[in-house]
């Protein structure tokens, strides 16, 4: 074990190791992009179809029964089903990605609509507000926290899974785990594994800081 996790750190420090394309900087800078434009084009689609469902009201046993199928289909299966439709690109992946996405980021939203005190609404409307202001400045800053959470979520998720891009011949992180793993390779097995862990925890707490302070500015 202490071999194992001496060669570990030599893996993880060469210089040799981070630069090229094969590089840990190349593949960390391709899995980062898988996993932002995933999150981004998931919260595209889930953050107005929560709010939506939220706001009105209608919609929601379909909404979140979708979110919850969505959440149950295996991603390496829907990988190769697209990728048998579509052919060799990373289309596969980014749909995978944004469907194991997508349902964390609406069912967290709906929650966050739905714990916003209805006398808070009523009180709104009671003032004049129209529907699309009570949406955007009730609703929505009272909701926040809970659809922070869910972004968070959805991206943590999304950065742990984005390794499937290895498994269509695509770069990320993946690469090292599952060329480690052809090449009976324990320490880039490992490798791989710590430095998605590594960035999936690393964002988690970016968020959470940016969580903090956009909650903290708020009620300032």
């Amino acid at each position: 074990m202490y071999e194992l996790i001496k060669n570990l750190g030599t893996w993880l420090t060469s210089g040799s190791q981070w630069t090229g394309t094969d590089g840990i900087a190349h593949r960390l800078a391709e899995h980062l992009q898988y996993s932002l434009l995933a999150t981004l084009v998931a919260a595209a689609i889930g953050l107005p179809l929560g709010l939506l469902i939220g706001h009105t009201g209608k919609g929601a046993f379909l909404a979140i029964n979708l979110a919850s199928f969505g959440r149950a289909l295996p991603t390496v299966g829907l990988v190769v089903l697209v990728f048998l439709a579509g052919g060799l690109s990373m289309l596969p992946v980014y749909v995978a990605l944004v469907a194991l996405a997508v349902p964390a980021i609406v069912t967290n939203t709906y929650a966050g609509m739905t714990a916003v005190d209805p006398d808070v609404r009523d009180a709104a409307r009671g003032q004049g507000m129209r529907g699309h202001q009570v949406l955007f400045q009730v609703e929505l800053p009272l909701a926040l926290p809970l659809i922070m959470t869910g972004l968070r979520l959805a991206l943590i998720q999304v950065v742990a899974t984005a390794t499937i891009a290895a498994y269509v011949s695509f770069g990320g992180l993946g690469r090292y785990v599952f060329d480690g793993l052809a090449q009976r390779d324990l320490v880039q097995v490992l490798g791989g594994a710590v430095l998605v862990a590594v960035i999936a925890v690393a964002l988690d707490l970016l968020l959470s800081a940016l969580q903090r302070f956009l909650f903290r500015h708020r009620t300032a």
